[in-house]
């Protein structure tokens, strides 16, 4: 199903083919910067690829030279005018879209083929997969030179990175490389610009046809409920995980196909 005809969007373009559905910022002339249209049109996409039954994987990506540049300042002028309930309401409609990215029950994937900067990084930030674009690519949090603070995206920045880290990044506002991101957690994967046409594709074919979509929704919900427990409740729960995942049908198809030796594409 494609949503793209139902929801008009503006800010953004959403596509499906081959089982991935892929989620483009697409306000180039802006850097990709983010206001409030493009979080509630992004909010709705995640929203509908998480629904859609013919979608397996999402990809996050941009069009134009930049990932996003944050914030549009047009939207952060105007928010510099809110009272604080307003501004509390502004943060909850972003929280929703993190949330939205963060706990579906589907693997994103992020494609950062250019600068990903404050937002814009922390979109990239929540998703399950960061594919960097070695030449192009580039990461940083820098809220703090204009006197604010990315503490929505910090949640999911701390799930990837040390404390020490994050606090460099965010305490100095500086970008840093595709290839320094990966050394330090935050990105997966650093591929050429020539050769990340061929790796995108084979990656995502390797999480549509070889891996369990109920696996992995099972373990995206996991993922997101271990942080935090003690080790006797965290125990427990991955026992009754592991039970419920006993009785899916993809664990009866999986073990079947592996017993008598068969091929098996999810």
């Amino acid at each position: 199903m494609n949503f793209e005809g139902i929801m008009k969007f503006t800010r953004i373009e959403y596509a499906v083919a081959g089982r991935v559905g892929t989620i483009s910022l697409n306000r180039p002339e802006k850097r990709n910067a983010l206001d409030d249209v493009m979080v509630a049109e992004l909010t709705q996409a995640f929203i509908a690829a998480a629904k859609d039954p013919g979608v397996k994987v999402v990809v996050l990506r941009a069009n134009g030279p930049v990932f996003s540049a944050g914030a549009d300042l047009d939207y952060l002028q105007r928010v510099a005018k809110f009272d604080f309930n307003a501004n509390l309401e502004d943060c909850q409609k972003l929280i929703r879209l993190f949330v939205s990215i963060n706990q579906m029950k589907k693997p994103v994937v992020a494609v950062v083929e250019g600068p990903a900067l404050a937002g814009g990084c922390g979109l990239a930030t929540a998703c399950d997969f960061i594919i960097a674009d070695k030449e192009k690519a580039e990461f940083g949090y820098p809220e703090v030179r204009i006197g604010f603070i990315p503490a929505i995206v910090l949640v999911y920045l701390l799930r990837r990175v040390s404390e020490s880290q994050a606090k460099e990044l965010v305490f100095t506002g500086k970008s840093i490389s595709a290839q320094r991101a990966y050394e330090i957690g935050l990105v997966n994967e650093v591929v050429p610009t020539t050769e990340m046409s061929a790796f995108l594709s084979r990656f995502l074919q390797e999480l549509v046809e070889k891996s369990s979509g109920t696996s992995i929704s099972l373990m995206k919900e996991i993922f997101a409920k271990l942080p935090g427990m003690n080790l006797s409740d965290a125990l427990d729960y991955v026992a009754n995980m592991n039970a419920v995942a006993r009785m899916t049908d993809d664990f009866r198809k999986g073990v079947s196909a592996f017993l008598n030796k068969e091929k098996i594409i999810w």
